[in-house]
């Protein structure tokens, strides 16, 4: 034996990259259904890039030097400048190159909100943290509508699809991003709680002066900010640089400290009368941003659909190139069961986001059906999805064993990462009684949800049997608000089920309908019934390598 041979390494999984994060069967094959088959070719191209060992390092170095923030220059002057890797860039820059952002509002191509969210769902898997001002910027735009005049001033900066970070006057720059200051210490989701004052100027301009427990991505251009105007709370627009050049009285008092997206900077700020525009009427704030938030809701779905889907490609990866006691990880059929269920479980999340994101393109363009629709699915599905991330990513993370727990996995990234979206936008308990309240106030809504579910009617008889108990449990008002969480999982199984047995290949269906509506399956992952194919399940949820790197580069 030579002096270094102890130092051999053998039975460890190769390095995961090399492929097409958007080769996945149940989002191509979901982005067409929904309309946007033309843009498979640039999703082909952003996934190449997703899967490559460049943008791997971007993800890395941006979370392992965060932002930084300087509140003063050398020489004291109060500048409140946010400090990014230039990883960070990088990851910024492909992601409004290729229209995450706002460019969609700029796109009248049916299908265009569904090829951004294929987008949005692929280059997540790279980075989860930098998405934050990319989806605020995509949300702005529907509340900033509410005013036409600041609105045609302001949205093509918006949803251009060039980044130039920096803050200089924002009507001089190529494109904009935008972030948003809604949410107080003493209120959380309560925003009518909101002690920020707005004092008119009498020329429609106003002050605002208060504090934001948490303010978005501080370094974006504007903000939409909740403040309390004479008339009531109202939503306004304000840039952290004036159309003069001086900063605006928008302090940064620190950076929080938080459990995952490090990447990403969210700050504690206060507004010393801190110029801004009225969106909006006065006293409506709430009713100006409900379309952001639906936004920011999908995004939320999109999010935790694309950890999910990071987890178990991970897991089928490191499993078939491990040996355990004489054979593949992969061959072992316990480890199997685990594998396919985590497949499941991502497959669904992914049909439900594209499906959410179709609803989204068709309510956009003024169908009154789908805006129904997504009333209750949106609920539903951010409620769910979000619900079964930090789940999902704890068992992917433990199919990789002590590997798997080390940070340069970068499984320990993703486990972090995996709360945020039930948090962001209304935590559990907000979404679940959202979907209350839609079930009592619109029965639109209802109507519009259960004839989705219909439309699987009679192809599988365990999903007729859920959709019979779900009937039966909204038709009970008894306690409604003490079971509303309960009422929430059983809608979005439902509706993943009837997704999954019209679209999915059968293996997939089977396997749901056994496990989730049958009660063939047990609390943990890993607890399918015998009898399903889960060779099929596994290989349609492994990554393909990519076609091609070139010309993949940021920019292209």
């Amino acid at each position: 034996m030579t002096p270094d041979a102890t130092h051999e390494v053998f039975n460890q999984a190769p390095p995961f990259t090399g492929h097409d994060v958007s080769a996945d069967p149940a989002l191509l094959e979901g982005v067409t259904r929904e309309g946007a088959g033309w843009a498979v070719g640039e999703l082909g191209r952003l996934g190449a890039l997703a899967g490559s060992e460049e943008a791997a390092e971007w993800g890395r170095l941006a979370n392992e030097h965060p932002p930084v923030l300087r509140t003063h220059d050398r020489y004291g002057n109060r500048i409140d400048e946010v400090e990014f890797h230039p990883a960070w860039h990088e990851l910024m820059t492909v992601a409004v190159e290729n229209g995450l952002h706002a460019a969609p509002w700029a796109d009248a191509r049916p299908g265009a909100h569904v090829a951004r969210a294929a987008k949005f769902h692929v280059w997540s898997q790279v980075e989860a943290g930098h998405g934050c001002p990319i989806s605020m910027t995509y949300s702005a735009v529907p509340a900033l509508r509410q005013s036409p005049d600041l609105a045609a001033e302001w949205e093509p900066l918006l949803a251009s699809r060039h980044y130039d970070f920096g803050l200089r006057p924002p009507l001089g720059k190529r494109g904009l991003l935008a972030g948003m200051g809604m949410t107080e210490k003493q209120g959380g989701s309560d925003v009518r709680t909101g002690t920020t004052r707005a004092e008119p100027l009498g020329d429609g301009t106003y002050v605002l002066t208060g504090h934001k427990w948490f303010n978005s991505a501080p370094m974006c251009d504007v903000f939409l900010v909740l403040a309390q105007a004479p008339g009531g709370l109202t939503c306004f627009l304000l840039p952290r640089v004036l159309p003069d050049g001086t900063r605006n009285a928008m302090r940064l008092m620190r950076l929080k400290d938080k459990l995952g997206n490090k990447s990403n900077a969210s700050a504690e700020v206060e507004y010393h009368r801190a110029l801004a525009w009225p969106v909006g009427e006065e006293g409506r704030g709430v009713r100006t941003i409900l379309e952001m938030v639906n936004m920011t809701r999908l995004d939320c779905v999109i999010g935790s659909a694309a950890g999910m889907r990071y987890g178990v490609t991970r897991a089928v990866h490191h499993a078939a190139h491990r040996t355990v006691f004489g054979r593949r990880l992969a061959d072992q059929p316990l480890m199997r069961n685990v594998l396919a269920d985590l497949a499941l479980e991502s497959e669904a999340a992914t049909a439900l986001m594209i499906r959410l994101a179709g609803a989204t393109d068709r309510a956009v363009a003024g169908d009154a059906a789908e805006t129904a629709l997504r009333r209750t699915a949106l609920a539903v599905g951010k409620y769910w999805i979000c619900k079964r991330g930090p789940a999902h990513a704890a068992e992917a993370m433990e199919c990789l064993g002590g590997n798997g727990y080390v940070e340069e996995s970068q499984m320990p990234r993703l486990f972090r990462e995996s709360p945020l979206n039930g948090i962001w936008e209304g935590s559990g308990n907000v979404a679940a009684l959202d979907v209350l309240r839609a079930l009592r106030r619109e029965p639109e809504a209802l109507d519009a949800f259960l004839a989705e579910v219909a439309l699987a009617a009679g192809a599988d008889r365990r999903l007729d049997e859920a959709a019979e108990r779900l009937g039966k449990t909204l038709a009970d008002p008894a306690e409604a608000e003490l079971r509303a969480r309960a009422v929430a999982e059983d809608m979005a199984l439902v509706l993943q089920g009837s997704l999954l047995v019209r679209h999915a290949p059968a293996a997939v269906a089977d396997a749901f309908c056994a496990s989730r509506l049958a009660g063939g399956g047990g609390r943990a992952f890993g607890t399918l019934p015998a009898g399903l194919d889960l060779d099929a399940i596994i290989e349609r949820a492994a990554v393909r390598p990519a076609a091609s790197s070139e010309g993949s580069g940021a920019g292209s």
